[in-house]
């Protein structure tokens, strides 16, 4: 059986098998690569941008089609897959619309007066190995601001997402980027470890996904010295330290938590709330959590579907039953018996350092909710994580807000409900979440060459 195929999870079904790539094959894509590399660069920024922009035309009038394929691939309800198809197409003209500006020179102010600039320029050929739980944002976010610099791609995706791999490089191809420009590899991590990597046209890797994956990847880069950018797991905080509103609170806690059936690695996981509003936020969001239902396959509007494979909802039944186990109490929900793919949302209490559940990511729709005696203490269970990729923070006074923003380890920070994550804005973590950035003009510079230049 194929490493690349479709298995239904709201069936169990293996629906489609794609073959995996040879070795030579692979060595073929990075010549491919590597030849459009010195055309692709030296392509004007005006039919650079004209191809992106028709990709993106076609990622929104097709949104629905893509939408079906993650649905049968990942389990993503229908409309969050057309939301995700449509988001993906507005970073691709983000980037189109805004790369002259991005790419212009920057002028160096020095003691000796002359003309020193920074100019802006593409590396060459960009590895990205993505992840399934959103198969066209994270290559969007990715390979669109690498190809409008002037890189060219070697993609890897999920082996549970070939369908929608095989389509994002059909979209290109259709918008008129020249052959090799993006090539789409169904290459097995030993021959990423053993090929792709080492070979010295590579010269960079782009990973997202999990810290295993991400430490295994970043081992073999730094023994070739590649540069890597690693986006990896997260167990974000939702703290509560005061609100005008706790409706719309608990309403943000509930959607940040269980969007995507709770696999997104900067879903809020843990939230941390004062002493004085504990109760009432917990059985809110406890009674909000109980009357979800896993909406099925026709359920096109449904906030949770089913888990991406068997194999995830496996391990987080194991994750929460251990929780249990060791004394977690389970304050809304269930959690389940063994069994398919569905599992029940829920809400744990009564989780301490001396879990395992405390410092591990649940990845899917269960979330933990703790006690804080006060800010000092809230503060520290939020850094008290192996991991730093986001945070939500709740406080009706401004200036607090802003100071405790200022305490925590992560790499972004939403307070008040305000978005931090949109195309223009860079996303990445620090500790075990990775590093790097990707999104807004940042992610536009990770794979550039910024090579001084001095007129004397």
């Amino acid at each position: 059986m194929s490493e690349y195929r479709v298995t239904d999870p709201y069936t169990g079904r293996v629906v489609e098998e794609f073959p995996t790539a040879t070795d030579d094959e692979i060595r073929a894509a990075i010549e491919r690569a590597h030849a459009a590399y010195e055309p692709w660069r030296t392509t004007p920024l005006a039919e650079r941008a004209t191809i992106l922009t028709k990709a993106a035309e076609a990622f929104t009038a097709r949104s629905r089609e893509l939408a079906e394929i993650i649905r049968t691939e990942m389990g993503k309800p229908l409309a969050q897959g057309v939301a995700e198809a449509e988001f993906s197409a507005e970073i691709i003209q983000y980037f189109a619309d805004n790369a002259e500006e991005f790419l212009a020179d920057e002028v160096l102010a020095n003691r000796c007066g002359v003309d020193a600039r920074i100019r802006k320029s593409a590396s060459g050929v960009i590895l990205g190995i993505m992840p399934w739980n959103f198969p066209y944002y994270q290559v969007a976010r990715f390979a669109f601001p690498n190809l409008m610099l002037g890189n060219t791609v070697l993609l890897k995706h999920a082996p549970q997402c070939p369908r929608s791999a095989t389509v994002i490089a059909e979209i290109l191809a259709e918008a008129g980027l020249p052959a090799g420009a993006y090539e789409n590899i169904f290459a097995t991590n030993e021959q990423i470890a053993e090929i792709v990597i080492p070979d010295r046209r590579v010269l960079g890797v782009s990973l997202t996904g999990s810290e295993r994956a991400g430490a295994a990847v970043a081992e073999v880069a730094g023994r070739h010295l590649k540069k890597v950018v690693l986006e990896l797991g997260g167990s974000d905080p939702f703290i509560v330290l005061s609100a005008d509103d706790m409706d719309a609170v608990v309403q943000n806690a509930l959607e940040t938590r269980m969007e995507n059936s709770g696999q997104s690695c900067n879903a809020s996981k843990r939230f941390i709330v004062l002493d004085e509003h504990y109760e009432a936020f917990s059985q809110k969001l406890g009674e909000a959590i109980a009357a979800l239902e896993v909406g099925e396959a026709d359920d096109e509007d449904a906030l949770v579907g089913p888990l991406s494979s068997q194999a995830a909802a496996d391990r987080l039944r194991e994750q929460t039953a251990a929780a249990v186990a060791e004394g977690a109490q389970v304050l809304a929900g269930a959690v389940g018996e063994p069994g398919d793919t569905r599992v029940r949302p829920a809400l744990l209490g009564g989780v301490t350092a001396e879990m395992q559940a405390y410092r591990e990511e649940l990845f899917g729709p269960v979330g933990t909710v703790y006690r804080a005696k006060d800010v000092d203490d809230a503060v520290r269970i939020a850094n008290d994580t192996p991991f730093g990729l986001g945070a939500r923070l709740f406080c009706s006074d401004p200036e607090l807000a802003l100071a405790v923003a200022d305490r925590l380890d992560s790499g972004m920070v939403a307070i008040n409900g305000a978005g931090a994550e949109d195309y223009d804005m860079p996303f990445g973590g620090t500790k075990r979440s990775g590093f790097g950035r990707e999104l807004g003009p940042h992610g536009m510079e990770e794979f550039m060459n910024k090579k001084l230049v001095v007129l004397g």
